[in-house]
């Protein structure tokens, strides 16, 4: 296996949580810590740089020293703007590096090896991008982009009012990574305050997980 190319990641924290009831769910707690710390530190070891898409005053996250991508597309259009932010930043700082990572803000189990098995299938399977997967469906935002799309991605956003990830990721080659749930499905989110508690009871019982 060839070494995984250069990836900016992105966590992306610009939803507005309506299922948790608001607020910014990556500063959820969990397990003594929050969501986002534990996305982070699963996250950067993977990627060459971390950006965080976040909305509104950046300062509520300056103690994480990551530069701070908002939206740019108006009207909270959901993933799709954040993940075009993320390109657009990288295209403009980055200009080296053709591939970002995307990760939720509330999936504190993500793989550690996600960026590299994404990567390889990619590169095997000829594709445009690559999307994890695990019990039987995909996660599409839980991903591998390429740069080069985000003209396309721009036109789908603001031309067509395109917002579901599926409809816009289904024009375009894509490998599906699937990834074992055991000892817990790695791409658990944390929705809900439910969602949060299983999280809670999953890292007593495994703490190789924390």
């Amino acid at each position: 296996m060839s070494a995984t190319p250069p990836v900016l990641g992105v966590i992306l924290a610009g939803g507005l949580a309506r299922r948790m009831g608001g607020g910014d769910k990556a500063l959820r707690p969990l397990g003594g810590t929050t969501l986002l710390d534990r996305v982070i530190a699963r996250a950067a070891p993977q990627v060459a740089a971390l950006y965080l898409n976040a909305n509104g005053d950046p300062s509520r996250f300056a103690r994480w020293g990551l530069p701070v991508v908002p939206d740019d597309v108006p009207g909270a259009p959901g993933p799709l703007a954040g993940i075009l932010a993320a390109l657009d930043r990288a295209a403009a700082t980055r200009p080296e590096i053709g591939l970002v990572a995307s990760f939720p803000c509330d999936a504190p189990f993500i793989p550690r090896d996600l960026v590299a098995r994404l990567a390889v299938a990619r590169r095997e399977q000829g594709a445009e991008i690559a999307v994890a997967a695990s019990a039987g469906r995909t996660h599409p935002v839980v991903a591998l982009w390429p740069v080069a799309l985000r003209g396309d991605l721009r036109r789908a956003l603001v031309e067509e009012g395109i917002r579901k990830v599926e409809r816009w990721t289904a024009r375009h080659p894509t490998a599906v990574v699937d990834f074992a749930c055991d000892p817990v499905d790695p791409f658990l989110n944390g929705n809900t305050p439910e969602d949060l508690t299983e999280a809670e009871r999953l890292l007593a019982r495994h703490p190789e997980l924390a």
